[in-house]
């Protein structure tokens, strides 16, 4: 019937070679608690989001409780990058140089639909998803998204940051963008994902 047999009670395995020490694990618990709790937000908001954003940190939802009260409006002390908005192609490079001047450890949380996949602004002129030009944690659906959607998506951040293990060497790499196009995504693949979804005058999304 599909049944496994039942392992033995006195079986204990032990494989030095994929199992971190307990110093180290109970270090990362630490830092990762730290870590997940004290996020620090880059407010970038260019849209109805932000509106949103600035709604979860008032009184009635109360973004404080997660650490997050300080809004750091100087990317050098931030943890958090919240986009809340369409990025026009105009504005990308300052996005980028905002990311590029934050210090690791850092994540960036992509909030509402324009910001994402660049909702109804399906044009050459919007970009289509900020993680064509740098990486996104966590995206939260919405257009725009209520508070309670981007206090989730941190919600979600947060999980993901206790996650992570300081074994891994590449969780702080930073990604390099194609030296041509000066995308995270190549322009090809970005047009045969845009290409069921493209305007009426059929305009490429990578826009280059």
């Amino acid at each position: 019937m599909g049944l496994t047999p039942r392992p033995e009670p006195n079986l204990v395995s032990y494989d030095p070679q994929s199992q971190e020490g307990w110093v180290t694990t109970r270090l990362d618990f630490l830092v990762n608690w730290s870590r997940a709790n004290s996020l620090w937000p880059m407010p970038f908001g260019t849209a109805c989001c932000a509106i949103e954003f600035m709604a979860s940190a008032a009184s009635k939802f109360d973004l404080a409780r997660f650490g997050m009260e300080r809004m750091s409006f100087s990317p050098r002390q931030a943890d958090v990058l919240i986009c809340a908005g369409r990025v026009p192609f105009k504005l990308a490079p300052v996005l980028r140089r905002i990311w590029q001047q934050m210090h690791q450890p850092k994540w960036c949380i992509s909030m509402g639909a324009c910001a994402s996949t660049g909702g109804m602004f399906d044009n050459y002129a919007v970009v289509q998803g900020i993680d064509t030009i740098i990486p996104v944690d966590v995206y939260v659906p919405g257009c725009p998204p209520r508070p309670e959607g981007l206090m989730y998506g941190i919600m979600m951040l947060q999980k993901k940051v206790m996650n992570e293990r300081m074994a891994d060497k590449s969780l702080r790499d930073e990604m390099e963008p194609d030296p041509k196009s000066k995308l995270y995504i190549s322009p090809r693949a970005i047009d045969e994902l845009g290409e069921p979804f493209g305007n009426a005058t059929h305009q490429q999304r990578s826009g280059l």
